[in-house]
């Protein structure tokens, strides 16, 4: 009985090497095309930023409680991938205006943009630069990655939710004009 339990064990650890080597062989082959998999699910995720993504402030003024009004919008959605850590200096349009905030984007035409916010004591404004997906990820990673997949696994989960909730309803209402 021992040598079966033994047999088994060397087996499993057989397979746990095996396995390795083939996620290890497969991660290469990912991490060499990972901006290639970035830019086919942005195109891929376009469609549906259109019903999912936000709106992001281009510009706005700010009162002396810091509230924000006359707000200008960009006019197309977005999802945000990643806030920058190590904001730039300063805004590529203008050497003048510090960046105090600045985030990775995908907007519902399927590119990625990075947007850039500086602040003075009346104007909030905002840079709006396109990505490549091999910058998207020299400057924000894989987090990047992870949350386009993240959030539109979260989207699916809501959409089946809401599905579900939609059949009930119906189904009450069916009963209700059956009497």
């Amino acid at each position: 009985m021992e040598d079966v339990v033994i047999t088994g064990y060397n087996r499993l650890i057989e397979l746990i090497r095996e396995t390795d080597q083939s996620i290890d062989c497969n991660a290469q082959v990912i991490r060499s095309r990972d901006a290639e998999l970035l830019g086919r699910m942005g195109e891929i995720t376009a469609p549906v930023i259109k019903n999912v993504g936000i709106t992001i402030l281009e510009k706005g003024k700010k009162d002396n409680q810091g509230e924000i009004y006359d707000a200008k919008h960009y006019g197309s959605r977005v999802f945000i991938l990643g806030k920058s850590n190590e904001l730039a200096p300063y805004r590529p349009d203008d050497m003048n205006r510090p960046v105090i905030d600045q985030f990775c984007l995908l907007s519902e035409d399927g590119k990625f943009y990075e947007v850039m916010y500086s602040m003075d004591d009346l104007v909030i404004d905002s840079y709006l630069g396109e990505l490549t997906p091999h910058q998207v990820l020299d400057l924000y990673g894989y987090d990047a990655v992870y949350m386009l997949y993240k959030g539109m696994k979260q989207y699916l989960e809501g959409q089946d939710a809401l599905m579900s909730g939609l059949d009930v309803t119906v189904q009450f209402l069916m009963k209700s004009t059956e009497q």
